[in-house]
């Protein structure tokens, strides 16, 4: 079996009223992690890479991580570039293999935003690949993505008819009020329904993509906390507002902070109990562990997508 793109899982997530994990990965451990829960739960998958992970842990093996994943599990799993913010980086990845591609053009303005995706969409559906376009700015900071609450905005579902038209993407990553990182909110969640509602209308069938849609699951917060660490504050999207939302037009939900966390979380506890441990599989295996658990998790009660393999 070889990497799928987005096309068909979108169709049947749509259809079936839940939505696709795209789980951002850095490494060996995280990459297995993930895979091995969405295999235990018969999972379709969605492993993105950001221009940093690229850049850390080089192309080539990511993508030959990835291929080993597939060997591994017999899943449908898509390889996506997740916040592509030139035409060179997406042509990058679609000619070193990547199934899916987003372009980030919501820094632009609405033409140079549609000039831009379309110039990825032309070359991407040429090779096969499928492409993600972005209208409206998520607040939050993660990874090369910093955009202050001062330039976010929310997705005009006025425009999204011609952005569709014209570009010929995919998919669409909108915003309406999820963010970035750990620290999305500083008093309750208020997540836009209303422009979701309306954008579905507007886009009768088409797949819509949430960024910034992870929980930050308190338990490692408070283990990060314990051990160390320092995170007043920090809150993310509730979990049954991502399940509503699955159950409407999104059919891909960002996960990348609480793979973290939880990587994070385990690797400082490990430490403060056996301070004189060197050897990384002693850490590493229980930092896996815990990522799988949290995708487990996302798989069954947030997302709703296993057993969609």
């Amino acid at each position: 079996m070889s990497l799928v793109t987005t096309t068909e899982m979108f169709k049947k997530a749509y259809e079936g009223g839940y939505a696709i994990g795209a789980f951002n990965v850095n490494n060996m451990e995280i990459i297995q992690g993930i895979t091995e829960a969405a295999k235990e739960e018969k999972a379709p998958l969605i492993l993105q890479v950001s221009a940093g992970a690229r850049k850390y842990a080089n192309h080539t093996y990511l993508v030959k991580l990835v291929e080993a994943a597939i060997q591994e599990t017999g899943l449908p799993i898509a390889l996506h570039l997740d916040h592509g913010d030139t035409f060179e980086l997406c042509k990058s990845c679609i000619d070193g293999g990547f199934s899916s591609v987003m372009i980030d053009g919501s820094h632009h303005s609405f033409e140079e935003n549609i000039k831009l995706t379309k110039q990825v969409v032309d070359y991407a559906h040429d090779k096969g690949v499928t492409v993600e376009g972005e209208l409206g700015r998520l607040a939050g900071i993660e990874d090369a993505v910093n955009v202050s609450d001062k330039d976010a905005a929310f997705t005009d579902p006025d425009e999204v008819e011609e952005f569709v038209k014209r570009t010929g993407v995919d998919s669409l990553a909108i915003a309406i009020g999820t963010s970035h990182g750990a620290f999305k909110f500083k008093g309750e969640a208020k997540l836009r329904f209303d422009i979701l509602e309306e954008v579905q209308k507007r886009l009768p069938g088409f797949p819509i993509v949430l960024h910034g849609a992870s929980s930050v699951m308190p338990e490692y917060v408070e283990i990060i906390n314990k051990f160390g660490g320092s995170m007043p504050g920090a809150k993310g999207v509730p979990e049954d507002m991502l399940r509503q939302a699955a159950k409407m037009a999104v059919c891909k939900i960002n996960i990348d902070s609480d793979l973290r966390l939880a990587m994070t979380a385990t690797i400082r506890k490990y430490f403060a109990e056996n301070p004189s441990h060197f050897d990384p599989r002693q850490y590493l295996g229980p930092a896996r562990t815990a990522i799988k658990e949290v995708v487990k998790h996302k798989l069954v009660n947030v997302l709703g997508c296993n057993g969609k393999a």
